[in-house]
């Protein structure tokens, strides 16, 4: 049986700064991500089974990419918790701000890893992630591919 890509898109918005940087992205500022993700494996030839000629159910797809990236960075302010943006990290989730403190700076290049390392974790074994496009801005995206990796 070959092998088939199934890629499924997402949408969040997320804010971010980027400690240290010289250019506008230093300052706190959003943006409307768009996450393609995409899955390669081999269709279940079992008639018997539920799924039977699909590689991933595109819902079982969805659960996943929601539980760990959506809802955890649609509406939510990243920052590197290494940097002094721990203080006004602080302060935003005192008043009842969604702050995320990670161990990057919340590049796109550096978001895009980390997702992919969080969705290979909840994929089946028989699903590889195969790869991921997080697109910031219309003319901007960042790009994993487990070939490259």
């Amino acid at each position: 049986m070959s092998n088939i890509r199934i890629t499924k898109l997402f949408s969040f918005e997320t804010g971010h700064a980027l400690y240290g940087y010289d250019g506008k992205c230093r300052n706190v500022h959003g943006h409307s991500y768009r996450l393609s993700v995409t899955v390669i494996g081999t269709p279940i030839d079992n008639s018997d089974n539920v799924k039977y000629g699909m590689v991933i159910d595109f819902t079982d797809l969805k659960k996943i990419v929601k539980e760990e990236i959506v809802d955890v960075f649609d509406h939510a302010t990243v920052f590197n918790k290494n940097t002094p943006h721990v203080e006004l990290a602080k302060e935003l989730s005192d008043r009842g701000h969604n702050v995320l403190l990670v161990d990057y700076q919340p590049t796109s290049e550096m978001m895009v890893i980390d997702f992919a390392e969080k969705i290979k974790n909840r994929l089946p074994k028989s699903i590889l992630l195969h790869s991921l496009r997080l697109q910031e801005t219309a003319s901007s995206y960042a790009e994993w591919f487990a070939s490259d990796n």
